[in-house]
């Protein structure tokens, strides 16, 4: 066999060739059937898979953002030259070939999340005087940002906002349900609200049916794959609830820590003001705490949602949390204590055990003059890291692997470039797609980090 003849026989035309050749804008491009195919049944790729030569088919669109596409439909992410396209441009051109999905896959993917490359890429700017009051998220970037009455949201690609105004005179709990939808109350205003926030209406109001027959505020929510979780609160502040609804229809299904206050006994019944669910363990982490003369108080208790039993609790007095949060990655807990302003973790494989117990990841500075150094400190996890605002910077927690060292290690890394550091306090912190959300006291805006990679 001459050399090359397996070459030159491959390149001749076969009437049941896998090959595909389109011509894009009079630019000629070949791919297989199996890469036009993984784009999806319904797609304008899936139907130029169905054709064969010597029919070739013409698409009048830009080739450039053509080949692109190939590459995003080979490997799943798009090359590093797509840096140089506008993009808009990549939606408008997704949108024709019912792609969206897939570039907003490239883009937002949490898990493509780079922890120690995030940088303060930009800022979206907020309409009116009001600072942020809450910030909820999807999984692949969508933002939603409650200010004052008003809530923005804006699109996977922060390029397209749009504000609606509510009934609320601040919101102070919100979560997003879909792109369109999301869950609102407040602490001063009586229900929870499902809004449609991509034509501006109410959809459904929820409530709470209390022993008083009072309104009922909402203190914090949260959801599962299946569940939204509401904490409520009667008006008269005297009773308190966690209502479980069912996420497709908003139905309720039970009703779990029913607390009513008689008496002098407040600690017992604090309201739930985090709610979180543990996906590895099938329960619901709720927090709450309470400012009193002698300091903050408060409790953490895990639920198991279908018993309504509480399967674990700790009651926090001495360096009480500031805030709270459980990784399902690292399989712990994490807070940080209101007078220390230290970072803590408690192992969840080891809740049953009655050794168990806070540790703290920083190095135990004593705390002088009653001062809370934690107060409004913030702490959420994303992946295997942990995140932790101290007030205008952001502290960022790693697990270091010891091998054979039976106590597990944690570092500290301060987040961003020198310009990144400092500012205001930060009093919301978030994370959706492979982006990190942050809002600061007293600004009318929402900065968004992410790794220098990822920005187009």
């Amino acid at each position: 066999m001459p050399p090359f003849a397996g070459n030159l026989l491959e390149s001749q035309p076969r009437s049941d060739s896998n090959i595909v050749t389109i011509d894009v804008g009079g630019q000629m491009f070949q791919t297989t059937k199996q890469t036009l195919t993984s784009a999806g049944p319904k797609t304008f790729f899936s139907r130029i898979s169905q054709t064969s030569p010597p029919f070739t088919p013409f698409i009048d669109r830009d080739p450039e953002i053509f080949s692109l596409f190939l590459s995003l439909l080979r490997t799943g992410n798009l090359p590093s030259k797509a840096k140089s396209f506008d993009l808009q441009d990549l939606i408008i051109e997704s949108r024709f070939y019912g792609i969206e999905n897939l570039l907003v896959n490239s883009f937002s993917n949490p898990s493509q999340l780079e922890p120690f490359n995030l940088q303060k890429s930009l800022q979206l700017p907020l309409n009116g005087r009001d600072s942020p009051s809450a910030v909820a998220t999807t999984s692949h970037g969508s933002l939603h940002v409650a200010h004052g009455s008003k809530i923005t949201s804006f699109d996977w690609s922060l390029r397209r906002k749009s504000t609606i105004l509510t009934h609320f005179t601040a919101v102070d709990s919100l979560l997003a349900l879909s792109p369109s939808l999301a869950a609102a109350g407040a602490n001063d205003f009586s229900g929870l609200q499902i809004l449609d926030l991509e034509n501006g209406y109410v959809k459904e109001t929820l409530n709470w049916e209390n022993v008083t027959k009072s309104g009922s505020t909402v203190q914090a929510i949260g959801s599962s794959p299946e569940n939204m979780f509401v904490s409520f609160e009667s008006s008269r502040r005297n009773s308190n609830s966690i209502v479980v609804y069912d996420l497709n229809n908003l139905t309720p299904v039970t009703e779990i820590g029913h607390n009513e206050i008689y008496g002098a006994d407040i600690d017992s019944a604090i309201p739930a003001t985090k709610l979180q669910w543990i996906e590895s363990h099938n329960l619901l982490m709720a927090s709450g705490s309470h400012s009193g003369p002698s300091g903050v108080s408060g409790n953490i208790r895990l639920w198991d949602v279908r018993s309504r039993d509480v399967v674990w609790e700790i009651s926090e007095k001495v360096d009480c949390f500031s805030d709270v949060t459980v990784s399902d990655s690292l399989s712990a807990m994490f807070k940080v204590g209101v007078n220390s302003g230290e970072v803590f973790y408690m192992d969840l494989k080891n809740l049953g055990s009655e050794k168990n117990s806070w540790v703290c990841l920083g190095d135990k500075r004593k705390v002088m003059n009653g001062k809370k150094e934690g107060f409004g400190c913030k702490i959420e996890t994303q992946g295997n890291q942990v995140f932790c605002s101290k007030g205008g910077d952001v502290e960022l927690w790693s697990e270091i692997i010891m091998g054979g060292s039976s106590n597990r290690i944690f570092k500290k890394n301060l987040m961003g470039r020198g310009q990144d550091i400092g500012g205001a306090k930060i009093n919301n912190l978030a994370f959706g797609g492979s982006r990190m959300f942050l809002t600061r006291k007293d600004l009318q805006c929402v900065e968004v980090w992410q790794s220098s990679s990822r920005e187009l």
